[in-house]
C-alpha cells in the first residue's frame, strides 16, 4: 500500500504479484499447521524472508536491502496459538477508515471479537468493498522501541492478502500471535498502513512473531 497518487503500472503488477505470493505461501503454511504449526512457522519465516530480499514490491529502502539477513521473528511458542471463536457485538456497529496508497480510503467495521485466553481480547474487523474480507491486527505492551514490537501495531489475520491460517470449524478462527507480522510501513514511510485501533490494544506484551529493527538507523550507523 505504496503512497503514491496515481500508482503506475508496474508497480501495481508488483504489488498484484506481491499479494498472489503471499496467497500461495499462506496456503502452503495452512497445509503444513493443520499437523505441525511450529514447522509451519519456520515456513512462514523462510517465505516472508525470501519475498523481503527480492521481490520489486518489498517495503525494505534499497540502502537497508544491501545488508538484509531476514526479519527479525522469535522462535515459535506453542502457548501463544489460539482456536478462538467470534463472538459477535450487540452494541452498534464501530467502524474506521484508513487511508491508503494502492486502495484509497477503505472503511473497516467491526462485526466481532475474539478472547486470546489471559492476553486479552481483540476486536475483529471488515473490509466491505468488492472483495473484502476480515482484519485483526495487534498492538501489545512491547510496542515501540527498537527490539520490542511496531509501534503501530501488527497483523495477524488480513484475508485481503490472503494471510490466514484456517478456520477449523465455522464460526472459528486460528489466531497464532507468533505469525504476527509488521505492516509494510514499519520499513518504508512512505507506505500508508492501517493501524491497530483502541480494541486491538493488549495490555499484555506479546514477545512472539515478527519484532521490529530500525533497519534505517543501524544502516546510518555502519557507514
Amino acid at each position: 500500500m505504496t503512497v503514491q497518487t496515481e500508482p503506475d503500472l508496474t508497480t501495481a503488477l508488483d504489488v498484484l504479484d506481491w499479494r498472489r505470493r503471499t496467497a500461495e505461501n499462506y496456503r502452503e503454511v495452512r497445509r503444513i499447521a493443520a499437523t505441525d504449526p511450529s514447522a509451519a512457522h519456520g515456513v512462514w519465516v523462510q517465505s516472508r524472508d525470501e519475498l523481503f530480499a527480492d521481490h520489486p514490491a518489498s517495503p525494505l529502502l534499497a540502502a537497508d536491502r544491501a545488508d538484509f539477513a531476514g526479519l527479525a521473528v522469535a522462535p515459535y511458542d506453542p502457548a501463544f496459538r489460539f482456536e478462538v471463536e467470534v463472538e459477535v457485538q450487540p452494541a452498534a456497529p464501530v467502524s474506521f477508515e484508513s487511508t491508503t496508497g494502492t486502495d484509497g480510503l477503505v472503511r473497516f467495521t467491526r462485526v466481532g471479537r475474539v478472547q486470546l485466553g489471559d492476553l486479552g481480547s481483540l476486536d475483529v474487523w471488515l473490509l466491505r468493498s468488492y472483495a473484502g474480507g476480515f482484519f485483526v491486527p495487534v498492538k501489545d505492551a512491547l510496542a515501540g522501541p527498537d527490539g520490542g514490537t511496531y509501534g503501530g501495531g501488527r497483523y495477524l489475520l488480513d484475508t485481503i492478502k490472503g494471510a490466514d491460517l484456517g478456520a477449523p470449524r465455522p464460526g472459528v478462527l486460528v489466531l497464532d500471535l507468533n505469525f504476527a507480522y509488521n505492516p509494510s510501513c514499519a520499513y518504508d514511510p512512505d507506505w500508508a498502513c492501517p493501524l491497530a485501533p483502541a480494541g486491538n490494544v493488549l495490555a499484555a506484551e506479546v514477545p512472539v512473531g515478527e519484532r521490529y529493527v530500525d533497519l534505517s538507523a543501524r544502516s546510518a550507523n555502519r557507514h
